[in-house]
């Protein structure tokens, strides 16, 4: 799947992650996560995206295929978002503008 996403913002991704998985360290079949889907009103920012290997972006998205079985998806998730909001605190920001608008500024 082609998330469309710049790439010299792929390129300053794997740069500031080292060209390592951020969860683990691996170098094996590295690819591009969006913390905060797109679905969900992420953007294609570096505060939003993150590399992992194949194993932990297939866990990332709900598929387990190796054997740490105690991982979940939601486990990943919140390691994923804590890596950035980590890296980026205080001004972390993953999510699209229009979107955050929305989202703080409910109609009534």
């Amino acid at each position: 799947m082609n998330a469309n996403i710049p790439n010299e913002t792929r390129r300053a991704v794997y740069k500031r992650d080292h060209y390592r998985c951020a969860l683990c360290d691996s170098t094996d079949g590295i690819q591009i996560h969006h913390a905060v889907h797109r679905g969900q009103g992420g953007n294609d920012t570096m505060h939003n995206l993150i590399t992992l290997c194949w194993r932990c972006h297939a866990q990332a998205h709900g598929t387990p295929v190796f054997d740490h079985s105690e991982l979940t998806e939601a486990d990943i998730s919140l390691a994923c978002v804590e890596y950035l909001a980590d890296y980026y605190a205080p001004e972390w920001m993953p999510y699209r503008p229009d979107w955050w608008y929305r989202y703080t500024h409910p109609v009534r």
